[in-house]
């Protein structure tokens, strides 16, 4: 079974990954496919988030999830609060009983670096320049697709879109180890909150979550 990460974050929040290598029917015969997807990735991916939920919370719902307009999951009665997301081959799943969540996974990508400029100001970017440049072996656009992966992961604990990255979510500050931390986040959307954001990387990818 590829759990490849869990996390116990608290008494009632619970943090998971699940790494993709089986094949559909393994999935299907588990969990149900809630709607009609044509990708054959896309639908691997939906069905690994839901036994996901179902590994680290064995009694959720998961036939009763709706989708917001926003393209957000949620159950109607909130009895979890919950955030999924999908990555090639990765499901990352972050469940809670009492806290709003927010969960991301991202591929370290190259890309990244020609969209610094539409989500970084310049001061957030001076931020990464300074950690690539201190003491970590970590090139420039794995800590930028660490930055959007922190961003994305606000973003889904906000749930109700119309977010500008640039505008309504600050990254202030960073304290990390070579492959974990914590970011410091200010949340600017109808009111300013103080976010903590935690990120880690793994087989090439960094995995952010918070809950509040």
């Amino acid at each position: 079974m590829p759990l490849v990460y869990q996390q116990n974050i608290n008494e009632t929040t619970k943090l998971g990954v699940w790494h993709i290598t089986e094949k559909e029917i393994f999935f299907i015969t588990q969990v149900p496919l809630q709607r009609q997807i044509s990708h054959p990735k896309k639908r691997l991916q939906h069905l690994a988030g839901r036994l996901l939920l179902k590994e680290l919370y064995p009694g959720f719902p998961y036939n009763l999830i709706r989708i917001a307009d926003t393209r957000k999951p949620f159950l109607e009665n909130d009895a979890y609060h919950f955030s999924i997301s999908h990555c090639g081959d990765y499901a990352a799943v972050i469940v809670s009983k009492k806290d709003r969540v927010g969960v991301d996974i991202e591929f370290f990508s190259a890309k990244v670096e020609n969209l610094k400029d539409k989500f970084l100001s310049i001061t957030e970017q001076e931020t990464f320049a300074a950690i690539n440049n201190y003491q970590f072996s970590i090139v420039n656009f794995q800590l930028l697709t660490m930055a959007w992966s922190i961003k994305e992961a606000i973003y889904k604990w906000y749930g109700h879109g119309g977010l500008d990255f640039k505008e309504h979510i600050h990254i202030e500050k960073i304290s990390m180890t070579r492959k974990e931390g914590i970011a410091e986040c200010r949340f600017l959307k109808q009111k300013d909150i103080l976010l903590p954001v935690h990120f880690i990387f793994f087989n090439d990818n960094c995995l952010s979550w918070l809950f509040n």
